[in-house]
């Protein structure tokens, strides 16, 4: 399959992959409001290699999302070599991406995530591994630092790899997710790779986003935490004169998303959608009393009824 990184304008606004958050149904709802790529939650590529139906249930995606990139993660080659097969088969995204940057503690004990980051044979060959199985273009997501490798260092490291494209979190495994964004190694990071990059942490809403991109001169952003409760995030920075945000679009974008959460999971989307839901209303100024209504919320009704 061809590189469809290449056909994006630019700058690209992506929608970064979250675990727990970035389901089909929250992306389709970023990609209504001009969100340029999404990503999947993360997936275990052992899961997919041992035949997980929950697994596979995770990747489907809906045509409107498209380009959909699956993100993996784990610390086998074989399980890569395997997986990204499957993928292509049974799947048929747009594109793979590897984690390289996940700080959940369950995830670097297996070795992936952040903590493959720091191993530099083994990631090399895990990349290879993806790279050498599939024709779908192969991306990785990495931080700033993890450890004594920075992410320069990673970089030259698999500079002479088909990698197509890195979105680079410019802040380290021990900052997690909080503190100040290192934009430097992010600008620095194109003198090391050829690919499509993009920048990721702190961007938050348009003025953070477009502060961003002038300070590193990268290819686009990817947005995670600024986008929850704010899919419209996309469409304020894809133009220079947003609409303001009202308490009616707030109301009828989460309705719709808890209708397609609903279609797609049944009762379990539900339950995942009060997070959603609370992320929606907060800053509100009855907030509290539309939270302590809306977590306990079980059907779409219910939501109705407390929204309108």
């Amino acid at each position: 399959m061809k590189d469809f990184y290449k056909k994006l304008n630019k700058p690209i606004y992506a929608l970064a992959p979250m675990a727990g958050v970035a389901d089909s149904a929250f992306r389709q709802i970023c990609k209504s409001f001009g969100a340029d790529i999404v990503y999947s939650e993360m997936i275990s590529a052992t899961a997919i290699v041992y035949n997980s139906k929950k697994t596979l249930e995770l990747m489907k995606f809906n045509k409107k999302e498209r380009p959909y990139v699956v993100q993996l993660f784990g610390s086998k080659p074989e399980h890569f070599a395997q997986a990204v097969k499957i993928i292509e088969k049974k799947i048929r995204p747009d594109g793979i991406d590897i984690n390289f940057g996940c700080p959940v503690k369950k995830v670097l004990k297996q070795g992936a995530g952040a903590a493959l980051m720091a191993d530099l044979k083994l990631a090399r060959q895990v990349v290879e591994a993806a790279i050498n199985n599939t024709s779908l273009p192969i991306s990785i997501k990495i931080r700033s630092e993890v450890g004594k490798i920075t992410a320069l260092v990673f970089l030259k490291h698999l500079n002479d790899l088909d990698i197509k494209a890195v979105m680079i979190h410019g802040r380290t495994l021990k900052q997690g997710n909080s503190g100040e964004v290192n934009w430097q190694i992010i600008k620095q990071a194109k003198k090391y790779f050829r690919g499509v990059i993009l920048a990721n942490g702190g961007a938050i809403d348009k003025m953070s986003a477009d502060k961003l991109l002038r300070l590193t001169g990268v290819d686009g952003v990817g947005i995670g935490q600024g986008a929850l409760g704010k899919p419209w995030i996309f469409s304020q920075l894809a133009t220079h004169n947003s609409q303001p945000i009202t308490n009616k679009l707030i109301f009828k974008t989460a309705f719709e998303h808890a209708k397609l959460a609903h279609k797609l999971k049944g009762k379990r989307g539900m339950v995942e959608m009060r997070k959603h839901l609370c992320w929606y209303v907060n800053g509100m100024e009855n907030a509290s009393e539309l939270r302590k209504e809306l977590v306990k919320a079980e059907k779409i009704d219910d939501i109705k009824r407390i929204l309108f």
